[in-house]
């Protein structure tokens, strides 16, 4: 059905061009369509299906939403359509909120920007989606997460995710309101948890004092999570590439065996995907033991 709706989408719209001046939809030649200034061309009713497309989409899985944007964007028969799908398909992906859809960003850039074969509309529009794609090609769900070595608050250095342990990597700075606020609410969180967790809060600030003082008032009593205080103000590590932490917060979930199971998450996120780690976790001692 999926693929029958981006064959109906394509097909309806590749050869058609809404005439700005008469508001109607009219066949366009090939050719006028390529050569018209984008702004000319009224990409309302393509939007539209582009929104259904998406919606079709909802339940599948990264893999398939990459394929089937492919499909669609490869069906169009002319550039000026063929530029505003798969900008609009990489735009929709990059700001989705449903974790892992970033995946299917990244293949549309690398399958179609990257290769030269659809431009982005300006410098700064392709200079953002080559920053976006470049933060987040390390950490996508599924994928082995970086080890990073980071500077513990005596000096010392240590090197995050271990092996063997499920791991939380929650990047924060001080001055970030909404770090203060999930900070408030993830102690009670990680109380609940009844398997061995390393909670790993990465200060990506530069504050000393700060830090210092965040430290002493975060506080988790639940003696099977092992709570550890990292930061890297020289960015020597690359964290911030390895994890896309271009913003605060960043929180990631890491299984024992060190894959990504969970990215970009809030604290509810979190709360409901520790019991995944947990079960990971039991299989894991069960079958290292």
């Amino acid at each position: 059905m999926i693929r029958s709706l981006a064959t109906a989408a394509a097909l309806l719209l590749s050869g058609l061009s809404l005439s700005a001046q008469t508001d109607s939809l009219s066949i366009a030649p090939r050719d006028t369509l390529t050569a018209a200034p984008r702004d000319s061309v009224n990409f309302a009713p393509l939007d539209s299906l582009l929104i259904s497309f998406y919606e079709a989409l909802e339940g599948e899985g990264a893999d398939e939403k990459a394929q089937e944007a492919d499909f669609l964007i490869g069906t169009c028969r002319d550039s000026l359509t063929r530029q505003h799908v798969a900008i609009a398909i990489f735009d929709h992906y990059r700001d989705s909120r449903l974790m892992g859809d970033d995946s299917v960003c990244i293949q549309v850039y690398d399958n179609w920007f990257a290769s030269g074969i659809v431009s982005f509309e300006g410098e700064l529009s392709a200079m953002d989606a080559e920053i976006f794609v470049k933060f987040n090609r390390e950490n996508q769900l599924g994928c082995d997460a970086p080890q990073v070595t980071l500077f513990k608050p005596c000096g010392g250095r240590r090197t995050v995710p271990e092996s063997g342990r499920a791991t939380v990597l929650f990047f924060y700075d001080t001055h970030c309101s909404k770090c203060r606020i999930e900070s408030k609410l993830l102690p009670e969180v990680l109380a609940g948890v009844d398997f061995k967790l390393d909670f790993v809060a990465v200060y990506a600030g530069t504050d000393k004092t700060s830090w210092a003082e965040f430290r002493r008032h975060f506080k988790v009593s639940n003696p099977k999570v092992r709570l550890i205080h990292l930061w890297d103000p020289e960015l020597d590590s690359g964290y911030q590439l390895s994890y896309g932490v271009y913003g605060t917060p960043r929180m990631y979930l890491v299984e024992p065996g060190g894959t990504i199971i969970g990215k970009k998450l809030e604290v509810e996120n979190l709360r409901q995907l520790l019991p995944v780690a947990g079960a990971i976790q039991a299989k894991y001692d069960e079958f290292y033991k």
